[in-house]
């Protein structure tokens, strides 16, 4: 008797572990939020984009990210250093957890700067095959999410996911029908995403690798390329430096700092 009390007092113990044991997709894609958050870094990166003839075109970066409403939202600014065509052009982002971003774009030629309504945010970032909404994470109540198992990526064991956009509104807005991605097991950190039109057709592909441990468990991939396979562009963002920098300047996140050279 005793020892059947002390059997079911360990399957009751064990049964929310073991329903834990394998996470649901949407999750994984919090927990993926979660890790990305750094509660203040500075970098400086290099982008490289190349036509389908393999030519190219290199731009200088700057960038900054702090945490704002106990995290709740994620502000960045980036600005472009060289060369020279496009010094001074910058990009200032409102990342909200629970409504839609705010993004605005300074254009040093026309001493001007302009938010970045809604049907833009799918279009390029600066002529790359990065788009305007990959410079955000996005709302993940804006996408439903299905576990399709599990898949080696350059030896990480990764959860393959397909996410999916609520309505057709989201999907207008990234220009995308789905997206499957791959998440790292041990970091939570994206390895790769296949990006599919709004006719379902594959149309970029999204590798990410050199993965830093930031600060205290937050990762973020150091190299990152785009690749479109429908023109054969690539685009290729690689960090010189990332820092971790809980008290960057809260100054540098407002359209007045934007608007410097």
């Amino acid at each position: 008797m005793i020892k059947n009390i002390l059997l079911i007092g360990l399957y009751l113990t064990l049964t929310p572990l073991m329903a834990h044991s394998q996470p649901s997709a949407k999750e994984i894609m919090q927990k993926t939020r979660v890790v990305s958050k750094i509660e203040g870094m500075e970098a400086i990166s290099i982008l490289k984009i190349y036509d389908s003839r393999g030519r190219e075109r290199t731009r200088e970066i700057s960038m900054a990210s702090r945490l704002f409403d106990n995290g709740s939202t994620e502000k960045r600014i980036i600005r472009f250093l060289a060369p020279a065509e496009v010094k001074g052009t910058g990009m200032l982002i409102f990342d909200y957890d629970d409504q839609t971003d705010d993004m605005w774009v300074y254009m040093p030629a026309l001493r001007k700067t302009r938010r970045i309504v809604s049907s833009e945010k799918g279009q390029s970032f600066m002529g790359s095959e990065f788009s305007n909404t990959d410079m955000a994470a996005p709302s993940l109540d804006d996408y439903r999410y299905k576990l399709l198992g599990s898949e080696i990526q350059e030896g990480i064991d990764c959860w393959k996911i397909e996410v999916l956009p609520v309505n057709d509104e989201v999907a207008d807005e990234t220009s995308v029908s789905r997206k499957i991605t791959w998440i790292g097991k041990k970091d939570f950190v994206t390895r790769k995403s296949e990006y599919y039109d709004l006719d379902n057709d594959l149309w970029k592909i999204l590798t990410a690798s050199d993965i830093r441990n930031i600060t205290n468990g937050k990762f973020m991939a150091a190299f990152m390329q785009m690749e479109n396979v429908r023109n054969e562009r690539k685009s290729v963002f690689t960090f010189d430096r990332l820092q971790y920098s809980p008290d960057v300047k809260v100054e540098y996140f407002t359209v007045s700092f934007l608007e410097k050279i």
